[in-house]
């Protein structure tokens, strides 16, 4: 367990829970390594087949805490004689920061297995970006959504515009930018951002527990495949998406799989794929 998160695996399903329910699971700077490194070593060494990514007390999550923007350049300070003459590199440092944070909830979309986020409460700023990188979106009644960042009198710089343009329209994607006001849970259910609502925390964590263990029950590879295609989908045009689906089918195909799912349906038992092998960084292919 680290400070930000305590995680646990059971039954192909990783639980990473944010644990600092009295600060509001608020972005602290050990949040932006310790969540990397946790959804790597899931995705790196197939720890398991699901990932659910939840918070701890009454909000899943407040955002960025202010201790992440000290000495950042974003905290108003005015420009002294050797600021206004390295102005050049702190704006460099700051754009490398920035793609460091953005890349924290990129892991969540680039791990070979399903991200459900469980959310309750608010669900601010940075959390925004955090579930939007997620496959999936799932809320108690309670919870909402809140671009927070222009109400501080900034932009949204770490995933929300590119990946909640695909979530919602253009017109309700641009009010909520534009105005920071909430969305809760059952508005973000109509308009697609949330799968389900729930009337409690423990009803939504019983429901998405077995939907991620429905998912796990599925041939790994497979699931794998569907994730990155549907990503490749979203980003590309038709046509190149079909080419794409081509190459990785062709490459990727999986008898085994097939065989075991027919299988199981006719002697009426579960399934028993293989699991996903851990990678190999840094060795080559392998053979």
């Amino acid at each position: 367990m680290g400070t930000c998160f305590s995680v646990k695996i059971e039954n192909n399903i990783a639980h990473v829970d944010m644990c600092r329910p009295d600060r509001a699971n608020s972005m602290i700077p050990e949040f932006w390594k310790e969540l990397p490194a946790t959804i790597q070593d899931i995705n790196e060494n197939a720890r398991a087949r699901v990932i659910v990514l939840s918070g701890q007390g009454k909000h899943f999550c407040s955002g960025m805490d202010i201790s992440v923007f000290a000495g950042s350049g974003l905290t108003g300070e005015k420009d002294g004689p050797k600021r206004q003459a390295e102005i050049g590199r702190v704006r460099a440092q700051l754009r490398e920061n920035i793609l460091h944070l953005q890349d924290t909830f990129t892991c969540l979309e680039k791990a070979r297995m399903p991200v459900l986020a469980a959310i309750q409460g608010a669900c601010v700023g940075g959390g925004v970006d955090m579930s939007a990188a997620c496959d999936m979106r799932y809320a108690t009644r309670d919870a909402f959504f809140c671009i927070q960042e222009i109400n501080i009198g900034m932009m949204a710089d770490v995933g929300t515009y590119p990946r909640i343009c695909g979530l919602l329209s253009q017109g309700m994607m641009r009010e909520l930018a534009y105005t920071g006001r909430r969305m809760y849970a059952d508005e973000a259910k109509s308009v697609g951002l949330v799968n389900h609502v729930f009337e409690s925390h423990e009803d939504m964590m019983e429901e998405v527990m077995r939907i991620a263990a429905e998912i796990a029950s599925k041939s790994p590879l497979a699931i794998q495949g569907t994730k990155e295609l549907i990503n490749y989908s979203r980003d590309h045009t038709i046509t190149d998406s079909l080419d794409y689906v081509s190459l990785w089918q062709s490459g990727m195909f999986h008898s085994a799989d097939m065989s075991e799912a027919f299988t199981s349906q006719r002697d009426k038992r579960d399934t028993n794929f293989d699991d996903l092998l851990p990678l190999r960084r840094g060795l080559g292919s392998g053979v």
